[in-house]
């Protein structure tokens, strides 16, 4: 299992900045190892990121997202005490859900 996404809420009113750090090797499949063999492919897939409950976006990633993905982005509406989840799952068919509340200004 990968370890935990480091997720950094930065409320601002009523939106917040969210900043995700996602640890995953995120392999494209076209590099080779030190005998010349192919290293197979490992990338996240699917994310959804969900704001109590509910998603707010989706996104459907390849082979070009760098190793340990760093995401920001813009959520509107959020107040004190909202529950964020980052969900992923990978080509492997590992998945995995991080959370974190938004905090008060």
């Amino acid at each position: 299992m990968s370890e935990a996404s480091r997720i950094r809420i930065v409320p601002a009113g009523n939106n917040a900045t969210v900043r995700v750090l996602m640890n995953h090797e995120m392999e494209s499949g076209q590099r080779k190892d030190g005998s010349g063999k192919v290293i197979p492919a490992w990338h996240i897939q699917d994310v959804t990121v969900l704001l109590n409950g509910k998603p707010v976006i989706t996104a459907e990633w390849g082979t070009a997202v760098s190793k340990n993905p760093f995401w920001q982005f813009v959520l509107k509406g959020t107040k004190a005490g909202d529950k964020l989840a980052i969900q992923w799952k990978d080509n492997r068919g590992d998945t995995r859900t991080d959370e974190a509340t938004v905090a008060s200004i």
